[in-house]
């Protein structure tokens, strides 16, 4: 039946006729020049209609002859409203509905059922699938393009917020890993409130070892250079075991593990980035020629214990950082490490006996601690 209520053949059912039709233009939607619609019909006569209203308001327009063609279009081309038939042969409208409701992208396009069915229970129906919006056969053509205007609307509202909330995960990405990323942005006014918590976490700071006295003799413009070449490879071991980043303290880094999201392996990923930070040390110095770059090593202190985690600052501005004593003391640790050593607390070294190498060093003096502490040489992972 077609959009003015008369029986017509269905002579596109089961034919590849997929075809688009590009209007005069429709300013700007997001990334788009102009608004792209897809319209799903098996009836000739009802496509030809929608296409010469579609087209006459600026849109662009693609057809699909059944609910097969739809999909596949949809599966490679992601248009920004679907006006969909229901009674079509194979493949209803409220299944394709269905379909493009729970693909992962395509479910935020907005789709609007046009149908000669008009009871209660179609509608419901329509609504369960997911439909945004209903036409009833024959239908007033000012309602269709009003109503497509709305959606059109919506649609640009989603891309506008999907465009910031992109940039904010690129943003957010410099400093956490993504999957850190992706909790912050599920919950994030939770997230980003001022205060802290008690949570047992592997802090890890790292040093370049000899900088100072390569920066007193050597150009400002130099020592950028060199200090971003070498944050650039050890902040990126930071990211890919899944480390929080914490901050840059001069040529050290400040790094910690188990917050804001625990995988139960902390401390094993913090030992780890410690081995692989100093690796990517070894490659960045051995292609440098200049003698005192040559000089140059890493030294890592690395403890673990309960630290309070969280939003220290302002509400203008603040630092996701870790505060305490076992913070402290891993600072204390990497400022005792020569260049290329790795030292671990004792705490460090008995939750991981039997899984690392390492060797005990004689006793570190701590500032603000009257009895030396016990730490270890790491050397590796078993």
């Amino acid at each position: 039946m077609d959009f003015l209520g008369q029986q017509t053949p269905l002579s596109r059912a089961g034919l590849d006729t997929t075809r688009q039709v590009t209007g005069a233009g429709y300013g700007r939607d997001g990334s788009r020049e102009v608004a792209h619609i897809l319209v799903v019909d098996d009836v000739p006569a009802n496509v030809e209609l929608l296409e010469a209203l579609l087209i006459t308001d600026g849109y662009t327009v693609t057809t699909a002859a059944d609910g097969y063609e739809a999909l596949a279009f949809v599966a490679e081309n992601e248009p920004d409203l679907v006006l969909l038939d229901v009674m079509m042969p194979g493949m209803n409208g409220f299944e394709v509905c269905e379909q493009l409701k729970a693909g992962e992208t395509s479910r935020f396009i907005p789709i609007v059922l046009i149908t000669a069915l008009d009871q209660l229970e179609d509608k419901l129906r329509g609504i369960t699938a997911g439909a945004d919006d209903f036409l009833t056969k024959p239908f007033n053509r000012q309602e269709l393009k009003a109503r497509v205007r709305s959606l059109l609307r919506i649609r640009r509202l989603h891309n506008e917020v999907e465009q910031k909330r992109n940039l904010l995960s690129r943003l957010l990405n410099r400093y956490v890993s993504e999957e850190i990323v992706n909790t912050l942005l599920q919950n994030p006014e939770e997230r980003m409130k001022l205060g802290g918590e008690k949570r047992e976490l592997a802090i890890l700071f790292a040093d370049i070892r000899g900088f100072t006295r390569f920066s007193e003799n050597t150009s400002a413009e130099r020592v950028v250079e060199v200090l971003n070449e070498c944050f650039h490879d050890i902040t990126e071991v930071v990211f890919k075991n899944k480390g929080t980043f914490d901050k840059y303290v001069g040529d050290s880094v400040l790094a910690f593990y188990g917050a804001p999201i625990s995988y139960g392996d902390d401390l094993e990923r913090c030992l780890q980035t410690a081995l692989d930070m100093q690796a990517a040390f070894k490659r960045i110095r051995d292609g440098w020629s200049d003698p005192e770059l040559q000089a140059l090593g890493l030294g890592i202190g690395i403890n673990f214990g309960e630290v309070i985690v969280g939003n220290v600052g302002s509400e203008r501005l603040m630092d996701y950082t870790v505060i305490g004593d076992k913070v402290n003391v891993a600072q204390r640790l990497e400022q005792s490490a020569q260049g290329d050593q790795i030292l671990i607390s004792e705490a460090v070294y008995r939750l991981m006996e039997g899984h690392i190498r390492a060797s005990e060093i004689p006793a570190v003096t701590v500032k603000g601690k009257r009895d030396p502490i016990r730490a270890y040489l790491l050397e590796t992972i078993l």
